[in-house]
């Protein structure tokens, strides 16, 4: 019994050390997030205004990164992309966007990290949806 005992608390202590590992990340996320992304995207991930809508200018406003949004459509090596290089440059075919790339001012650790605090707050069918997206992707790039 003691044994069991002794190995459940092994388990639960390493199980709090992750958890308390993936809270701090998500933390740093939603604060990275808020600090390079907010201004244009929104505090709350809910985009601007009329995102559909193109602007006089041909661009489109920054969409939302909540689940009305379309950022769980994308697998997460795109997301990565769109983030380190800017839309424009992974669109191409001359696609003007107000979205920069990132690349010069994030590590990669700190894009997954405000990638993973956009997905914690997405329903689990958005998240399962884009989490099999993602594993498409990758089996396609085999």
């Amino acid at each position: 019994m003691i044994k069991y005992i002794s190995v459940l608390a092994f388990m639960l202590t390493g199980l709090a050390g992750t958890v308390s590992a993936q809270d701090a990340r998500l933390a740093s996320g939603k604060a990275l997030y808020q600090e390079n992304c907010a201004s244009c995207h929104g505090s709350n991930l809910e985009g601007q205004a009329d995102w559909k809508i193109r602007l006089p200018n041909g661009r489109l406003p920054a969409p939302p990164h909540d689940e009305s949004g379309h950022t769980w459509h994308h697998p997460d090596r795109v997301l990565v992309e769109i983030v380190n290089r800017g839309t424009a440059a992974i669109v191409g075919g001359g696609y003007e966007s107000d979205m920069p790339g990132f690349g010069d001012v994030l590590s990669d650790e700190e894009v997954i990290a405000i990638l993973d605090y956009i997905k914690s707050t997405w329903p689990a069918r958005a998240r399962d949806a884009q989490a099999k997206i993602t594993q498409g992707d990758e089996e396609a790039r085999k």
